[in-house]
């Protein structure tokens, strides 16, 4: 069964002869070497280019293990050109190749190749592609399967689906099999995939340090933490004498494999970064809840990672907010206090406060979330998610109230 990844592919036809090298990234297994070497490919066929000018290439395969060498893939590259029509290469897990850089600008060089690659880890982050690639890189950032991608394959109703996507999320590996099977997959690419190519990678000599780090960040998904924070608890729980320095170390692979994002804190007021601490999300909820064994399924939780991953999927900057306020407390005495909005989202000019809410059952609760919007004294459009069956409807004070599949199936509905 195919699922389709519209959003990646307009991107790369929006993208398609544009002179730059095309670079999709994201987390092993989420979809890349599909995307590329069968849907894009299907469309460029389509468009009628001819079979001999799409020239694939899998580094990752066993049978192609000499063209890793850069002079015997360069050379086998440039035999492909035997004319001056536009030749796709479609290069699949490229940093596995060395000096991929120098050989992609080389063939780039040749006036008629559009070049489009895979990778996954932190050589593809956009903030280095500009440099690995002499500023010929542009980079397609690419997910697991959105709520909305997931509904396209799921007999069930919305409702039904949700609980699914909670639990076993987004991987369409993972979602294309069997349900008894999938806890069973999910395991085996934490193990086998993502952890194994981590310490290969990285050269990790405490596998149980790194496995244990991770425990503690799926046990505490979207609270706010750092490395002497997280020493800290090694130290109370696990007697473990590991340094902040090094859990920033380990912190920092988890987010170059695309395993976990970590959202910054923002002074709303002050307009300002707080460097630490940080909050952390999991690109996949699936991955998330396997490795603490499905125990710690928290509803409330969970639906703030899948409203941070939309967010991140529909091209937001996401920070988290703090609203400093000054208020006096029983003794008539100032004393300040910080707020938080979970969510403060950028793209372009655009700029929207958001709550994530599991349930408002009363209006008590209901002024507690809305609280900090309250005291940011700006404009910007303010909402609440809920996990409550509701319309969407605006109070008095102009915050939108969303239901949380709404939000999801509509990309449109933060603008209504």
């Amino acid at each position: 069964m195919e699922i389709a990844r519209d959003l990646y592919l307009e991107e790369l036809k929006r993208k398609k002869g544009n002179g730059l090298i095309k670079i999709v990234t994201g987390v092993r297994r989420c979809g890349k070497s599909y995307l590329l070497r069968t849907i894009f490919k299907d469309e460029l066929i389509a468009e009628g280019v001819a079979d001999d000018h799409v020239v694939e290439m899998a580094f990752d395969s066993r049978e192609n293990i000499k063209y890793r060498d850069p002079d015997v893939f360069y050379a086998w590259a440039k035999e492909k050109i035997i004319d001056k029509d536009t030749y796709y290469f479609l290069l699949d897990e490229i940093q596995i190749m060395m000096d991929f850089e120098s050989v992609l600008n080389g063939i780039n060089d040749l006036r008629n190749t559009d070049i489009y690659v895979t990778g996954s880890n932190a050589k593809f982050l956009s903030k280095d592609i500009a440099t690995e690639f002499a500023g010929r890189g542009d980079e397609v950032h690419m997910n697991p399967l959105s709520f909305s991608e997931f509904m396209t394959v799921y007999p069930g109703d919305p409702y039904r689906g949700l609980q699914e996507y909670m639990l076993y999320g987004g991987i369409p590996l993972v979602v294309l099999a069997d349900e008894q099977d999938k806890p069973g997959l999910l395991h085996n690419l934490l193990d086998e995939t993502y952890i194994r190519d981590i310490i290969n990678r990285n050269k990790v000599r405490n596998k149980r340090e790194l496995e244990d780090l991770l425990n503690i960040l799926a046990s505490n998904i979207g609270s706010l933490t750092n490395p002497e924070k997280l020493k800290n608890t090694f130290r109370t729980v696990k007697k473990s004498k590991i340094t902040a320095n090094t859990i920033g170390k380990y912190l920092g692979y988890f987010e170059d494999s695309f395993m976990v994002e970590s959202a910054k804190r923002y002074d709303v007021k002050g307009r300002a970064y707080i460097e630490t601490p940080m909050k952390y999300y999991f690109t996949d909820l699936g991955l998330r809840n396997a490795r603490i064994n499905f125990r710690q399924i928290e509803p409330t939780h969970s639906m703030e990672n899948i409203i941070y991953n939309e967010l991140r999927i529909r091209g937001y900057e996401v920070d988290v907010g703090v609203v400093p306020v000054s208020e006096k407390n029983d003794r008539g005495n100032s004393i300040r206090k910080q707020l938080e909005i979970d969510f403060v989202c950028n793209k372009g000019g655009k700029r929207y406060y958001i709550q994530s809410a599991y349930s408002m059952p009363d209006e008590s609760k209901r002024q507690q979330e809305i609280r900090p919007f309250l005291k940011t004294s700006d404009s910007f459009k303010k909402i609440v998610i809920t996990n409550d069956m509701t319309p969407s409807v605006y109070d008095e004070n102009g915050i939108l109230t969303l239901n949380l599949i709404e939000f999801l199936t509509k990309p449109s509905c933060l603008e209504i």
